[in-house]
């Protein structure tokens, strides 16, 4: 009787201890959406119509009393919130500034839902609120199951202001991003149903099938692989074959993409399409106007659209999908899911520079996905590191300093005082240049800077497991950290919580030398208010080198050795010392030159106080 009651005793504590853990670390859970749409475009007023049926997957723990969509065309209005904001910033977005207040009504875009069912029974209560349906449910969809929800919707696309569009200044005439009525995301931090400013998107993965009806004079390209090749033609049909569209006047392209959070197309009867078949599987389109201004570089951009994903799949993780299409369109550049839309009357560089950043984006927008609104650097600033370690490969410059405009646009941001914290919602940031600097430029130094902390090798063992790990999980700040620690064995948390969350800056100098005829001693001082380890290289009077490498108490672990340097490993630094001492065995006259990271890899504000160079008779010197 006691064996009996002992096992039950134990077999309800295993229980206990199991429902503690899953509560302490609950599963990174993922909504899942499954799109049918079929939609009419009209040419010649801009409107279009149609109808979407979509099955949403409640994968959280949650009970779910609303729901939210996004309908982005909305903002392209006057006294939207994209229009005020605009027009009340400091430093507005140059092709937006006031423009969206002076649309007239066949200008304006606008986005509109009817007829809204779930599970087949009309809801009653939802409200059109600036770019977001507000949806109160009559029935609440249960944890772990599904709700199948039916509308109507109604579209205007707007005059080409920002990404999306029509008649942009390049002369395309439909650039369709953020078309569709799109169900906000609900995660581990609730509902994301933030009003469309300007900003970037986050959304939930799943299957879209999608139909676009459209007259047929106009080529396609975008998200999704086209079913009905041999009805379309214009490149899409296998080489050689016979084409069939069928008789009238429009065309019906069906499109399938799995496993993505959006859908763009883009339209233009006057588009070039260019199809290179990539040796892995992987096609890739091209989309644009041929003329005087693009035919040559988009001749040449077949060549390298190919080694640039081979390039980002062997160092950020494999493209997972079949396709990527380069599509000329939009305002400027700007990443979907299997696609981009980039403006291409440029000059070679500039064509695959931007070409390139967009493509970089499937990394780290498309397949990992973090919140944008949250995390706007894991995505731009992972992007801008990644394209120009591309670029330096694609162009062979061998460059030392690939990162370099990354540096520059951190530094003078920290120079025009405002700068803010890397946590900073997107859409709050005081200033553009606050939001842009922090998400490409310090978010670039962010991933560099990491390098020098945990070693190169590390970091880039860490991206790759980060993809692996992550992919299709939008991860945040925390997992990308766990990430590093477990690749590294080092600790990294106080990184984080400096660089991410303050804006705390480092500045390390050499504020003392004090020279024996058998030693040398250095005083080292932590000026800023950011501690990091240090690489401090001394070069002797006869050439030679040594690298003291100084890491931080706090790493609780050493980097590993990266250079041919030999390397001398000192005691740890105290975070809360502002001074350290660095003994050197070698007198006066012996010691040529000390210098404090001279890889340049550690973002120190003045780097005016982190070399000195030594006279053969120097026995003090105080800074």
């Amino acid at each position: 009787m006691k064996r009996k009651m002992y096992m039950t005793f134990a077999f309800s504590l295993v229980l206990s201890i199991a429902s503690l853990v899953a509560h302490a670390q609950p599963e990174r859970w993922q909504q899942k959406v499954n799109y049918q749409m079929e939609v009419s475009l009209n040419t010649q007023n801009h409107q279009y119509t149609g109808t979407q049926k979509l099955v949403f997957t409640n994968n959280s723990p949650d009970t779910l009393h609303k729901v939210f969509y996004h309908l982005y065309y909305n903002a392209f209005q006057p006294n939207s919130a994209m229009d005020v904001r605009s027009r009340t910033i400091s430093d507005p977005d140059a092709r937006v500034r006031d423009r969206i207040s002076k649309l007239d009504d066949s200008e304006i875009g606008f986005l509109q839902v009817s007829n809204l069912k779930m599970n087949g029974k009309a809801i009653s209560q939802y409200e059109h609120v600036g770019t977001i349906l507000e949806v109160t449910l009559d029935k609440p969809i249960m944890p772990k199951s599904s709700a199948t929800f039916e509308l109507d919707f109604k579209g205007q696309v707007p005059l080409q202001v920002r990404r999306s569009g029509r008649d942009s200044d390049e002369g395309i005439a439909y650039s369709m991003s953020q078309w569709y009525p799109k169900m906000a995301n609900y995660d581990y931090q609730g509902w994301h149903a933030n009003p469309y400013i300007g900003r970037e998107f986050y959304g939930i993965w799943g299957d879209f099938d999608v139909k676009i009806t459209i007259d047929k004079s106009f080529i396609l390209g975008g998200t999704g692989y086209l079913q009905n090749p041999q009805q379309i033609g214009y490149g899409y049909e296998k080489p050689g074959s016979t084409v069939n569209r069928p008789s009238g006047q429009t065309l019906t392209w069906h499109f399938k993409a799995p496993m993505v959070h959006d859908f763009m197309w883009a339209a233009d009867p006057d588009y070039t399409h260019d199809v290179v078949e990539m040796p892995n599987g992987i096609t890739v389109h091209h989309l644009y106007q041929k003329n005087s201004k693009t035919a040559e570089n988009w001749e040449k951009l077949k060549e390298y659209t190919p080694k640039a994903i081979d390039f980002l799949s062997k160092n950020f993780g494999q493209y997972p999908y079949k396709q990527f299409s380069v599509i000329q369109g939009g305002d400027g550049g700007m990443e979907y899911p299997m696609s981009t839309l980039i403006t291409g009357e440029r000059n070679l560089g500039s064509l695959v520079g931007v070409m390139v950043h967009e493509l970089a984006h499937s990394w780290f927008h498309g397949v990992l996905a973090s919140n944008e609104s949250l995390y706007p650097w894991m995505d731009e600033g992972f992007t801008s590191y990644a394209s120009s370690l591309a670029m330096r490969d694609l162009f062979n410059t061998q460059s030392n300093d690939p990162h370099r405009g990354s540096y520059g646009g951190y530094y003078g941001l920290v120079r025009s005082g405002l700068e803010e914290p890397m946590s900073t919602h997107a859409d709050h940031y005081n200033t553009n240049r606050a939001y842009g600097s922090a998400a490409y430029s310090k978010g670039a130094v962010f991933l560099e800077q990491l390098g020098y902390i945990i070693g190169a090798e590390n970091r880039d063992k860490g991206m790759l497991r980060y993809f692996e790990t992550w992919k299709f999980k939008h991860p945040n700040v925390n997992d990308l950290i766990r990430v590093m620690e477990k690749t590294s064995g080092i600790e990294l948390d106080w990184y984080k919580e400096y660089f991410v969350f303050t804006t705390k800056t480092i500045d390390y100098g050499i504020k003392e030398v004090r020279a024996t005829d058998s030693e040398t001693k250095l005083i080292l001082e932590r000026v800023g208010d950011m501690p990091m380890p240090l690489d401090v290289v001394v070069t002797y009077a006869d050439g030679t080198q040594e690298l003291y490498y100084i890491p931080l108490e706090i790493m609780r672990g050493s980097k590993p050795t990266e250079s041919n340097i030999k390397r001398v490993d000192a005691k740890r630094w105290s975070w809360t010392h502002p001074y350290y001492e660095l003994s050197i065995p070698k007198g006066a006259g012996q010691i040529k030159s000390v210098e404090i990271d001279p890889s340049g890899r550690m973002a120190d504000v003045d780097r005016s106080n982190n070399s000195f160079e030594l006279s053969s008779d120097l026995k003090l010197y105080m800074k």
